[in-house]
């Protein structure tokens, strides 16, 4: 307990960094395996054994996603940004985002199922209100109020939490591409469907676009974590 103690904010970097890792790496991942998953040159159930890949692939990267917000939160409560996580605060801050991860992990193992599907949309729309308290409090630090408070030479914390935030509004987008992925793929093991087939194609060069933007975003908030320029 005394090395932990010790040595707190530099294993929290570390799992911070790893966090970033797995996102970043399993984004891309997913990327290359959905040119298969959208071939329809492939057989079905060949592009059915892609589309797991692509989801234990997947699962890395939004455990790395929920777990950068806490662990970036428990870091700014060290650096001395969030006194409001003091005390019994900071357990509370980790069994909400506990709650989250279980609901994340839980839509992964019943993703084929009715109730995994309803899961994600309910772990979907609380990203909802987070994403919009996220930017409340980001802003709010700019103008040195709020439970953020950070001082001049220090506003690379609350920027780094609104591109948290906007990637995690991009994150819903591609999540969603996925989810409708699970709905065609339901569809087409009754037989050929060409509206199908056409919805995948246009969806999948959507996603791309939007994977690009992540990447650069993702890319641009290991920047401010690692540089802190401001």
């Amino acid at each position: 307990m005394e090395f932990l103690t010790t040595n707190e904010l530099s294993i929290l970097r570390w799992l911070h960094i790893l966090a970033m890792v797995y996102w970043l790496g399993g984004e891309w991942g997913v990327f290359q395996t959905s040119y298969h998953v959208t071939n329809p040159a492939l057989p079905l159930e060949e592009r059915r054994r892609h589309m797991e890949t692509a989801y234990r692939i997947d699962i890395l990267a939004r455990t790395g996603i929920v777990l950068l917000l806490p662990l970036g939160l428990h870091m700014g409560k060290l650096y001395g940004f969030v006194p409001s996580l003091d005390g019994g605060g900071i357990w509370l801050m980790w069994l909400f985002f506990a709650v989250w991860l279980a609901m994340t992990w839980t839509a992964f193992i019943k993703r084929e199922t009715d109730i995994g599907i309803k899961v994600t949309r309910t772990e979907e729309l609380l990203r909802y209100p987070l994403i919009a308290a996220i930017i409340v409090v980001s802003v709010m630090a700019y103008g040195g109020s709020g439970p953020v408070e950070v001082s001049e030479g220090n506003f690379w914390y609350p920027t780094k939490m609104l591109m948290y935030a906007f990637a995690l509004c991009i994150g819903l987008f591609l999540r969603l591409v996925m989810r409708r992925w699970t709905a065609r793929f339901r569809i087409l093991a009754a037989g050929p469907d060409a509206e199908q087939e056409a919805a995948l194609a246009r969806e999948i060069g959507q996603a791309r676009i939007a994977a690009y933007i992540y990447w650069i975003t993702i890319a641009t908030v290991c920047f401010l974590g690692a540089v802190k320029p401001f």
